[in-house]
């Protein structure tokens, strides 16, 4: 189960990632998801976008720093297009098949 606090400070770094982007799909994964975190682990989130530019990406990065800072966490963003799920090797890839099968959405 899921800390309300992780969820909560996920649900924040969505919030504020709405603002500036469409997120398609946002999930908690990792230790936190599956509610084995140690107190410093970090807070990985897997976030689907249509598309990117190195400026929104360097944005997203400073949001995810922000609520981080403002919370007590480490917030790890992977930021992903559809097109490299649907098209790309990414989407079979372990990592993302281990996202979907476990990741918190969010």
């Amino acid at each position: 189960m899921v800390d309300p606090a992780d969820f909560q400070a996920a649900s924040e770094v969505k919030r504020r990632f709405d603002k500036i982007v469409s997120v398609l799909d946002m999930r908690l994964f990792g230790s936190r998801a599956r509610g084995d975190a140690a107190p410093d682990s970090d807070l990985d989130l897997f976030v689907e976008v249509e598309e990117t530019t190195p400026e929104l990406l360097l944005r997203m990065d400073e949001i995810a720093c922000d609520v981080g800072f403002e919370q007590n966490y480490v917030i790890v963003p992977i930021v992903v297009t559809r097109r490299e799920i649907q098209s790309g090797p990414l989407g079979a890839s372990p990592l993302i098949l281990n996202i979907e099968r476990e990741g918190v959405p969010i």
